[in-house]
C-alpha cells in the first residue's frame, strides 16, 4: 500500500479573503477620513481626530480576525488510518521490553 499524497490546499478560504477586503476598506476609509477632514479646521475636528482613528482601529481588528478565523470550507477531511490490532499479551510484552542500545557511538 503506497502512502497517498495530501491534497494541496490554501490556508485561507473565501471567508478569510472577504474579511481581508473589508478590513482593507475600513483602513482606507480611516486614512482618507483623517486626510480629507474639514478643511476649515485643518482636520482637527470630530471626523479627523476621532472618527478616522476609530475606523483604523476597526480595520486592524478586522484584519486580525481575517487571519485568525478558520474557514470551515478549508478544514481537511480526516485521513484514513491503518487499523491497529487489539491489545494482546504479545503486544503488551513487546511494548514493555527494555529499549535497545543505540546503534551509533557519540564522538567525544
Amino acid at each position: 500500500m503506497q502512502p497517498t499524497k495530501p491534497a494541496f490546499r490554501f490556508a485561507f478560504g473565501p471567508r478569510n479573503y472577504r474579511l481581508m477586503w473589508a478590513g482593507l476598506a475600513l483602513l482606507a476609509a480611516g486614512f482618507i477620513t483623517m486626510m480629507f477632514g474639514d478643511k476649515s479646521n485643518y482636520g482637527e475636528d470630530f471626523v479627523g481626530i476621532t472618527l478616522g482613528p476609530l475606523l483604523l482601529i476597526a480595520g486592524f481588528i478586522v484584519e486580525f480576525a481575517a487571519i485568525m478565523v478558520r474557514d470551515k470550507s478549508v478544514v481537511a477531511a480526516p485521513e484514513a488510518h491503518a487499523v491497529t490490532p487489539a491489545f494482546t499479551a504479545d503486544t503488551v510484552a513487546a511494548t514493555n521490553a527494555p529499549a535497545a542500545a543505540p546503534a551509533y557511538k557519540r564522538p567525544y
